[in-house]
């Protein structure tokens, strides 16, 4: 080959790279069109002719979307998705927290929805390691949308919609301890990730580690420390655990294919996890009274601390059909889980014939004890078997002046076993079954359209109606049904209203757990105002009944007009509930005297049991309001689009995140150059590069490429390969060659996925080596959410003839009363790879009245408020790191500290003491801590 072709070939990638830098080029790129599916009436404009990339988002946008009528109610992009500097899409939704989580119903919906590509999902596990790098795009829309996949109306979905083409290897290291110290804990992660259009694979192992923190480390006083103890015995303190020491693994093997050229496709997964936890119960102890009446509480046996050493494994499966049939949709899912799980509770030794001798004055009571045989331990042993399968078919086979007729279909089979034993049960072994059937039908009806021009002055009007019957092979049949109605105004007001009426049976753990007696329970007794340590029953209940549910839920989502990327949403809930099921409420007057039997206290009135199984309530009534207020923006650059989430003004999808803008035609572009600059002769290219940069500094004209365009070497190479002469040092340019060819040849391809490290984009290592994507300032995004609740009603009638507890003005279920406000904060800015981001957390205050008896006490928890601080810096992004110490290339380094001021909830009685019970390193022992963390993609 001659050196005016080698020359030509040079040509091209410099100016290749220097125009995946330019400004000028990027504003020839048209911004992702506004996704008119949902939000306007008006089909998208039609794709230009010369422009492949138009082309490609449009199919992307149709493929992978959500049909759905609503807009929206979040939108992320690759840089949005960068600012939170999650390792994982599970740390991303924890980051993402009220904006992804449902405020509706009762808490027990299990997080959102998950779609992958517009996809229902067998099992979260499917997804949860893959790093946020293999995100183009996050949608996030409201609670009506999840009946159209088949799942019930109180969970939000989260469409993840994943860069075609991604390779990556990665690994994270974390440590982290509070800032007192006492204990540690540490985890190590691996993860393997390739998306090859509709194939995926992905491989992850973990491994993490905590150790024990005691008590005594943080000063507890003892619930009968009230009592005479010998000054030489050991410390009970040393030996009960706050955090338990406790170490756990997990391997996952995710495997997506697509199945002949049709678009369907098949998932399958598996998932092993264990985790084993060792906890101190504190020491064997004995009150010895001698015979002149003298009493002193002795602690022993330190050598053999009473403990509780638990271990569970868990075996999951899953997988996922998704195909084509005709106009419908068809997913089925199959997700199954065995856990096998062994605890082993040390028992108490026998002390009663040390009792008796020292009464008869044949042991001293402070003297030596003596020795005593091993006491053994109970072991509890809990299998639960666990198989879901449902099929969905979603289709639209009505056409209406107002549009589609969307129409879900689902069926499915559930099927539950627990098997149980434990040596303390009052009840014996245990085994449970429970098959359940499942059918149903949602059916989305567009009422007026103005995009079909159908009483378009009225605005979008769609009715969802869903219906649902389930047949429990141990409980009967039970029903649910929901109306929804959603107008949207304009495109950037919507309303909703729904009203959900279902039938829900208790779980079989509810209904049948083993009834387990466990002794030295801390208990704050309000009757008394004292903490004992008393023998708690916990499990289940068979006599418990279905409970009825029926709620009503408005809302309104705007947005702002007046800001770029804002939008305010406020949600009215209105929940009632009848035979509710619940755990035992705090103890009163009236709880006691609702419950008989359930509370045994000895002669002197002090509270010696309790049983603590489940109960049914008569009635439940909740109503809140919920605000809530999401900002975003870019930092730098142009930010035309105004959309929420949207990528900036002349940014394709795949450009923010380290992609060449322009999409797979660059990237082929990318390929051929790198196939180019590895098939050459080191000493060659050298020898080229050192001839046009003399031409340049000589003032020359540059030899022409076969394009017609001159030469030039773009800055940022001189800056990683110039030596101290101003000329191409050899021993850096073969490693840099050594380096970007070296890696995977499928590499260019994935230059949109290779890793998020900044907003400067520039192909992966081989474009940023070659200076693409550095022209030009950095961008960055910015962003705020706001959540504030305010509950006006919370209220629980135990059973007919009793008072109706108010749980907002004094009473309680369970601890304290529940607060009227709340507030949920998070800000993040995100600018050059450097990340900060603050998570705020209000709790109102609350009150626990007393009995009124003489003893009996009220109870004030104070309102309080937790800061928790994260930022991070893409190491891979300081070009003069990476060229001292290539290692760092792809890496970022994270530091968290969490409840940055040391705050803690304070509880107080009617005295202004603290119970015991409600000593401030009980409720949180952790307090101010810290994590670092390690991230680095190969």
């Amino acid at each position: 080959m001659s050196k005016f072709q080698s020359c030509s070939a040079l040509a091209i990638a410099a100016s290749l790279c220097a125009g995946f830098a330019s400004p000028a080029h990027a504003q020839e790129v048209p911004p992702d069109p506004a996704p008119a599916t949902a939000q306007d009436g008006n089909d998208p404009a039609p794709p230009v002719d010369d422009d492949i990339n138009t082309i490609v988002v449009l199919g992307a946008r149709l493929v992978d979307g959500v049909d759905a009528p609503e807009p929206p109610i979040l939108e992320l992009d690759e840089e949005d998705i960068a600012a939170y500097g999650a390792g994982s899409i599970e740390e991303l939704l924890q980051a993402l927290g009220p904006q992804v989580n449902s405020s509706r119903g009762r808490g027990g919906a299990g997080g959102p929805v998950i779609l992958v590509n517009g996809v229902r999902i067998s099992s979260f596990r499917e997804l949860r390691s893959y790093p946020p790098e293999a995100i183009e795009r996050t949608e996030v829309f409201s609670e009506d949308v999840a009946q159209r996949y088949g799942y019930s109306p109180d969970q939000r979905v989260v469409n993840f919609i994943l860069k075609d083409n991604f390779s990556s290897q990665e690994i994270e290291l974390e440590y982290g301890q509070p800032f007192r110290g006492g204990f540690s804990q540490q985890e190590v992660e691996g993860t393997y990730l390739r998306i090859d259009g509709p194939s995926r694979l992905n491989l992850n192992l973990e491994w993490d580690n905590s150790s024990t923190l005691t008590e005594a480390e943080r000063g507890i006083i003892q619930a009968d420390d009230s009592e005479q103890r010998l000054a030489g015995d050991p410390d009970p303190a040393q030996f009960r655990s706050l955090v338990s020491d406790s170490s756990g693994v997990e391997a996952t093997a995710n495997w997506t294919t697509q199945l002949g050229d049709s678009g369907n496709s098949l998932s399958l997964n598996a998932t092993y996890e264990r985790e084993d936890s060792l906890r101190l119960q504190g020491l064997d102890s004995v009150v010895l009274t001698d015979d002149e009446g003298n009493s002193l509480l002795r602690t022993f046996n330190a050598a053999d601390p009473l403990t509780v050493d638990a271990r569970t494994e868990n075996y999951s499966f899953g997988s996922t059909l998704n195909l084509g049939l005709g106009d419908w949709e068809v997913t089925g899912t199959l997700d199954g889980t065995y856990v096998d799980g062994i605890t082993r509770t040390a028992e108490r030794v026998d002390t009663q014939q040390l009792v008796e001798d020292a009464a008869a004055g044949l042991v001293a009571i402070d003297g030596p004890l003596g020795t005593f045989a091993d006491a053994g331990f109970d072991e509890a042993l809990l299998d639960t078997y666990t198989v879901n399968a449902l099929a969905t078919a979603r289709g639209n086979p009505i056409y209406l002046p107002a549009g589609e007729v969307s129409v879900t279909l689902r069926g499915g089979y559930n099927w539950n076993r627990i098997e149980s034993s434990d040596t303390r049960s009052l009840t014996g072994d245990t085994q449970l079954t429970r098959g359940r059937v499942t059918g149903g039908a949602n059916v989305s009806i567009p009422l007026t359209s103005r995009r079909e021009d159908f009483l378009g002055a009225v605005g979008d009007l769609t009715l969802n109606l869903n219906a649902g019957v389930d047949y429990l092979s141990d409980f009967g049949t039970l029903q649910d049904w929901t109306v929804g109605l959603t107008w949207g105004v304009t495109d950037t007001l919507t309303f909703s209203a729904n009203h959900i009426n279902r039938e829900v049976a208790p779980s079989l753990s509810q209904l049948g757990s083993p009834a387990i007696a466990t002794p030295n329970v801390p208990v704050f007794d309000i009757a008394n105002n004292e903490t004992v340590l008393a023998t708690v029953i916990s499990g289940g209940n068979p006599n418990l009944p279905a409970q009825d549910q029926s709620d009503w839920s408005f809302g309104v989502n705007w947005e702002l007009p007046f800001i770029e990327r804002g939008s305010v949403s406020i949600d009215y809930y209105d929940n009632h509930s009848t035979d509710v099921t619940n755990g035992l409420p705090t103890l009163s007057p009236e709880i006691e005297a609702a419950f008989p039997g359930r509370v045994t206290r000895d002669a002197t009135g002090r509270l010696v049991e309790l049983d603590d199984r489940f109960v049914t309530f008569a009635e439940r009534d909740q109503r809140r309001l919920q605000f809530g207020l999401n900002l975003s923006g870019q930092i730098g650059g142009d930010d035309e689009e105004g959309g929420r989430g949207g990528p900036p003004s002349g940014a394709a999808r795949g450009g923010p995140a380290g992609g060449p803008v322009g999409g797979p035609p660059n990237a082929e572009r990318m390929a051929q150059m790198r196939a180019t600059f590895c098939e050459r002769e080191p000493g060659e290219l050298v020898d080229l590069f050192n001839r046009a940069l003399s031409a340049q500094a000589a003032g020359e004209e540059p030899p022409l490429g076969p394009d017609g365009e001159p030469i030039s070497i773009p800055p940022r190479m001189l800056e990683r390969l110039a030596g101290e002469n101003g000329q191409v040092d050899p021993e850096r340019f073969a490693a840099a060659r050594e380096r970007v060819c070296s890696t995977d040849a499928a590499a260019p391809q994935q230059a949109r996925g290779e890793g998020n490290r900044g907003s400067r984009g520039g192909g992966g290592r081989f474009g940023r080596m070659m200076g693409g994507g550095n022209d030009g300032p950095p961008t960055g995004r910015w962003f705020f959410n706001l959540d504030y609740t305010l509950e006006l009603e919370n209220t629980v009638l135990i059973a007919d003839g009793l008072p109706r507890l108010d749980l907002l003005d004094g009473d309680a279920l369970s601890g304290g009363g529940d607060p009227r406000h709340g507030v949920r904060a998070r800000g993040g800015v995100f600018y050059d790879g450097y990340g900060l981001i603050a998570f705020a957390n209000y709790t109102g205050s609350s009150r626990l009245d007393g009995t009124g008896l003489a003893d009996s006490t009220d109870l004030f928890f104070d309102d309080y408020l937790t800061i928790n601080l994260r930022a991070f810096v893409d190491l891979g992004e300081r070009d003069g790191l990476v060229r001292d110490m290539p290692f760092f290339e792809g890496s970022r380094l994270g530091l968290s500290i969490d409840n940055l001021f040391d705050a803690r909830q304070t509880v107080t009685d009617s005295n202004g003491a603290v119970p015991l019970r409600y000593q401030p390193f009980l409720v949180d022992p952790r307090g101010r801590s810290f994590e670092i963390e390690f991230r680095k993609m190969f």
